[in-house]
């Protein structure tokens, strides 16, 4: 017992670091917590979704899906960060909720503790999901969830300021190309570039896809290919192609600047589609380029609905059924369109583009993408992911050189593991 009470310390820990990139998160909860969760036919149900009250149409189908299990639903919704420290500290006191959605870099770290369900072993299909969407959430081969959806990366831009530039975004290759571009926008009287580069795990979300795009190794962070991408970041604000504020970021903050269209691009996520309908200029979307061409590996962001362990199994035939009705095909779409989601089937994903063609980029970014804790990394992740944020910090503060940087970060990244 003393092991397990341990593990779930040292998880608590590991959650703590990991806080929510998408947009979809923040605010507080908006009922009570599964400790008090009732027996016999109430079930509760955790999500990282507070902006949605009960008549919201997520409330809605979160209902619906009790209903029709033949059960009542208490539904709790709450910041990720809160929601995976609150899951923990639960599990260690026999109260976990039924059914929680994770955000997926999480998931590996509720598994280590011990208190998630395999989907085989409650008889949950996941044949029809995307490999790299379902794999942000495999362990030793094993799927402990399944996902409602994916949001990922890439770079929205301004028409008019690319026009003006005499910058056609087509052009736009490879690393070459696009500081070629940046360049071109500048002289013109522009401003570049925005992203996120604060020292959370935002910062390394944005990150990712340059480093990856350099074929860089989450294990080898001071590689060749590694201080290639983040001595691309610091050439950029070293010229003034993208803004020394790229430092405080967050996403939201980095989407307001572009938002004011003065930037030719804006590295941002899924979840901004609608603001930039709202947003009053032309805008397009392309894939993040690698550093020799084609469309870089982005990291997926988005939740697994999972079956926490329960002291009494015979719950969980009916969490079962409250999955999925969440995550069948008809449900996803809806729920995927409420979210700006790209749907984890082919299927679902394919009913998307129909209704709008806007989604299609993001398809294509969600096909290349790739879980944060994939290929082994599991909980070890987080120990990765703060020496790198704190890396780039430093490079682009000019506190050390991006070689330097990196090397502290890999010797950090060492000891964590």
């Amino acid at each position: 017992m003393r092991n397990t009470r341990r593990t779930l310390i040292a998880a608590i820990a590991a959650v703590g670091a990991l806080t929510s990139v998408a947009a979809c998160g923040g605010g507080s909860d908006s009922s009570s917590s599964g400790s008090d969760k009732a027996a016999g036919g109430t079930y509760t149900f955790w999500d990282p979704y507070p902006q949605f009250d009960a008549s919201s149409a997520w409330g809605k189908l979160v209902t619906k899906c009790g209903t029709d299990a033949g059960v009542k639903v208490k539904r709790t919704g709450m910041d990720t960060t809160d929601l995976g420290n609150k899951a923990l500290l639960a599990a260690q006191q026999g109260s976990a909720p039924d059914v929680m959605m994770v955000d997926n870099p999480v998931v590996s770290t509720m598994v280590e503790a011990g208190i998630l369900n395999k989907t085989s072993d409650l008889g949950l299909d996941t044949n029809s999901i995307q490999k790299n969407i379902i794999g942000a959430g495999e362990i030793d081969g094993s799927a402990y969830g399944v996902p409602i959806g994916a949001n990922t990366l890439a770079l929205y831009y301004n028409k008019k300021v690319l026009d003006a530039a005499k910058v056609d975004p087509a052009s736009i290759k490879d690393w070459n190309s696009l500081t070629a571009a940046l360049k071109k926008v500048k002289a013109a009287g522009k401003k570049g570039i925005t992203f996120s580069a604060i020292g959370t795990e935002e910062g390394s979300f944005q990150f990712l896809p340059w480093f990856w795009g350099a074929g860089g190794d989450l294990t080898k962070l001071n590689s060749d290919k590694g201080v290639a991408a983040l001595s691309l970041w610091k050439e950029w604000v070293g010229s003034g192609y993208a803004p020394k504020d790229v430092l405080q970021n967050t996403q939201t903050t980095s989407w307001q600047e572009f938002a004011t269209g003065d930037y030719a691009f804006g590295e941002n996520g899924t979840w901004q589609l609608g603001n930039a309908d709202k947003a009053g200029f032309d805008y397009g979307v392309i894939s993040i380029p690698g550093q020799s061409g084609g469309s870089a590996p982005v990291p997926t962001g988005g939740e697994f609905v999972t079956v926490p362990v329960q002291k009494d199994t015979a719950r969980y035939d009916v969490s079962k059924k409250i999955v999925t009705c969440l995550t069948n095909s008809a449900n996803l779409l809806a729920t995927d369109n409420t979210l700006t989601y790209v749907a984890p089937t082919a299927e679902v994903q394919a009913e998307q583009v129909k209704s709008n063609p806007k989604l299609e980029p993001w398809v294509k970014a969600v096909a290349a993408a790739r879980g944060r804790t994939s290929g082994g990394l599991g909980t070890k992740y987080p120990t990765i992911s703060q020496p790198m944020w704190t890396a780039v910090q430093a490079a682009l503060s000019g506190s050390k050189s991006p070689k330097d940087a990196l090397g502290a970060a890999q010797t950090a990244a060492g000891k964590g593991n």
